[in-house]
């Protein structure tokens, strides 16, 4: 039969387990500082602002394409007045006046009025043409291919927006590293002041006992400045690179960055471990391949476009207005079909068609060139990633053996076994060991950037 445990007990149970067994979904849900960094920087880039807006004028664009299939509707009008110039000289008086007398003599009335020659003026005095034109294209097949023209223009830009956020996740990722690489140098360095001030103090008390001359004082001071002068460039340099990561965030340069403790506490072991080292490459992935294939089919376009020369072109017009003379009305209506074939061009359009089409080709041969070039970059990064991290894992073992050996030789020094010089190059090579494996880490992070950035791996939202 089972105890029943206590009110006490199970909440002690509730406060203290149920949180442990909740703290892998807790870390599961944490964003990571640097993936929130490269969503700020491409939020706040002037660059990606300056392309947004190309982006617009290229879809207005395609809208202005769209439109020319809409009829256009305009109203003209004209007025003129004239006086002198050619005139229109007719003899009509002459021709019927005699007819006319003869008949009213026969009819004995004057039924049939005597009239004046025709002397007018061709230009039209005191005219006015007004009129409302609507124009309808019916078969134009420019129009068609210049509005799939105005639409992979928008594509391509649109690759070209997403070809630079990878850019920028890169850099910001680049500089990130190179900010915790500055930052850990500086620690690094302050824990060496540590250890030589540690050593100071015993170099004093050894010095009060009469167990050490007191110039090993005046060598402790010396060393302490000059780690101290390292620290001091450690930390400048940690500055600099929160000021260029900032700047790339478009943000203050002052501001404070997070800083990813799992990324520094894991050390090496969490990025030795990679998905992508062995994935193959999809050519697709890479959004140049995507931006030179659109623009080989924009160049296919304007070959297409180039050969329409050959094929007719229909329209139609209709005219409604009024045309008089001073303030009469003379409604009118005019329909009209406009049919254009070309017949001769002296092979102009030829030539530019052969112009295009060799523009196809070159870019053939561009995107198969681009293509090597990006199997190159995926090669080098992948050996530059595979021979960091070789180096970083030498290093594991050289530090834990250094460590050991300062401290034996501290130990043996105080004891009086060691002398001074053996303690200061037993520090010595644990600050370099420290600083060239913080240095080999943080290489590895940023040879794997650019691998990532090599195979367009990096999940980018458009």
């Amino acid at each position: 039969m089972k105890t029943p445990r206590s009110p006490l007990i199970c909440g002690i149970i509730r406060l203290f387990v149920l949180p442990l067994l909740l703290l892998p979904l807790i870390l599961a849900g944490q964003t990571n500082p640097l993936d929130a960094y490269i969503q700020e920087a491409i939020q706040n880039s002037h660059a990606l602002k300056e392309k947004q807006f190309v982006l617009e004028r290229n879809l207005l664009a395609l809208e202005e394409a769209k439109r020319l299939y809409y009829p256009t509707v305009n109203l003209n009008g004209a007025y003129t007045l004239a006086a002198g110039g050619r005139r229109l000289e007719f003899p009509v008086g002459d021709l019927l006046n005699p007819v006319y007398s003869t008949l009213n003599q026969m009819t004995n009335s004057n039924q049939f009025p005597q009239i004046e020659n025709v002397n007018e003026l061709l230009a039209p005095n005191n005219f006015y043409d007004i009129k409302v034109r609507a124009q309808q294209p019916i078969i134009n097949a420019e129009i068609k291919i210049n509005r799939s023209i105005k639409n992979a223009q928008v594509s391509l830009q649109e690759i070209d927006m997403q070809v630079y956020r990878r850019e920028l996740a890169k850099n910001v990722k680049l500089a990130y590293y190179q900010y915790l690489q500055a930052r850990e140098a500086a620690q690094i360095y302050q824990n060496a002041i540590q250890l030589l001030q540690e050593s100071k103090r015993v170099n004093e008390s050894l010095v009060r006992n009469d167990k050490a001359i007191p110039s090993v004082i005046t060598r402790s001071n010396s060393e302490i400045a000059a780690v101290e002068a390292q620290a001091v460039e450690a930390r400048n340099q940690q500055r600099n690179a929160a000021a260029y990561f900032n700047h790339l965030l478009g943000r203050s340069l002052d501001q404070p960055i997070a800083i990813d403790t799992i990324l520094i506490v894991q050390g090496g072991d969490r990025i030795l471990v990679s998905e992508q080292d062995g994935r193959p490459f999809i050519f697709e992935n890479r959004e140049e391949i995507a931006q030179l294939n659109k623009a080989q089919e924009i160049n296919q376009l304007v070959v297409n476009l180039e050969e329409t020369y050959r094929k007719p072109k229909l329209g139609a017009q209709l005219d409604v207005g009024s045309q008089a003379f001073g303030l009469d009305v003379g409604p009118y209506a005019l329909l009209g079909i406009s049919l254009e074939i070309p017949l001769w061009t002296a092979n102009r359009n030829k030539l530019q068609v052969q112009q295009a089409a060799s523009n196809v080709s070159a870019m053939n041969e561009q995107i198969a060139q681009v293509k090597d070039q990006i199997q190159l970059q995926i090669r080098v990064a992948q050996n530059a990633v595979q021979a960091e991290q070789e180096v970083l894992k030498s290093y594991d073992t050289q530090q834990d053996a250094a460590r050991q050996y300062y401290r034996d030789t501290f130990r043996r020094y105080k004891e009086g076994v060691a002398n001074y010089i053996e303690l200061l190059d037993a520090r010595t090579q644990v600050t370099n060991l420290d600083v060239r494996r913080s240095i080999a880490y943080y290489n590895v992070l940023m040879r794997k950037a650019e691998l990532e950035r090599a195979l367009a791996a990096y999940p980018i939202n458009k």
